[in-house]
């Protein structure tokens, strides 16, 4: 054999060995777990306590499977149950984008959201800053409130035996004539008084 024929051989031996050992050096990926195994060591971790560590693994889940909008309603429910209303909401957002009927996020992002105004109605009652236009949208909204759910007012009181009821009303007609109240009093006890 001569060199002008050698080479040839040579050339694409050597290629082969190359692309051989290219594809010893290649790093092997693990293959991704099972959704059901992800959700089930996530709901492990929420259910011992570890909260923080289920919602990271329902994160990764989540990265995992992005289709999939189980990690998204479990980290919603479990920031719901937490009072943490905003990420609540933001979770179950993403579990309408996945699926726009899911019944358990919608009513997350509806309570979520009347717990949140709530809070922030609450504060500006306590303040004295709820007037103007906040005070007339406020009143807007929860007469839309009141007309989806059927009631005539927002918070219905509880009802009492009646002789609780008539205790009350003696304790209350005694305060009466020792005490007068102020009129104009600001203080109230429902925030939600000055909507009905």
């Amino acid at each position: 054999m001569t060199i002008s024929t050698l080479l040839p051989r040579i050339g694409v031996a050597a290629a082969l060995v190359a692309a051989l050992s290219a594809c010893s050096t290649a790093p092997v990926v693990p293959p991704t777990p099972q959704l059901q195994d992800m959700l089930a060591e996530a709901t492990k971790a929420a259910t011992t306590g570890n909260k923080e560590q289920a919602i990271a693994l329902w994160k990764q889940s989540a990265a995992a499977y992005p289709t999939d909008k189980a990690p998204w309603l479990s980290i919603a429910q479990t920031r719901y149950e937490a009072e943490q209303y905003g990420d609540a909401i933001q979770a179950a957002l993403e579990v309408l984008v996945r699926d726009p009927n899911d019944q358990k996020a919608n009513s997350i992002i509806a309570i979520s959201g009347l717990r949140l105004s709530t809070r922030a109605l609450n504060d500006l009652s306590r303040q004295n800053n709820l007037s103007g236009s906040i005070k007339t949208e406020s009143q807007g909204l929860a007469k839309i409130l009141r007309a989806s759910l059927g009631e005539e007012t927002l918070i219905v009181a509880p009802v009492e035996p009646p002789a609780v009821r008539d205790q009350r009303q003696v304790r209350t007609n005694k305060k009466a004539k020792t005490t007068k109240q102020p009129s104009g009093s600001s203080a109230r006890a429902n925030p939600f008084d000055a909507l009905k």
